[in-house]
């Protein structure tokens, strides 16, 4: 679960640096990628609560 945890902080401070880097320089493929690495945290996130879900339903 941790490794999970990191991945998703990862991924949304690589996005956030990604959406900061656009703002400054207005280059679209930094914003492209922002929106990418977003969607991938965004899975990312499902993926771990999905996860954490069903532990709790497995444990009787």
């Amino acid at each position: 679960m941790l490794i999970f945890r990191w991945l998703l902080f990862a991924l949304l401070i690589s996005s956030a640096l990604c959406f900061v880097f656009y703002l400054g320089t207005g280059r679209v493929y930094y914003r492209r990628w922002g929106l990418v690495i977003l969607k991938w945290a965004v899975i990312a996130g499902l993926a771990f609560f999905a996860v954490l879900g069903l532990s709790r339903f497995m444990v009787v």
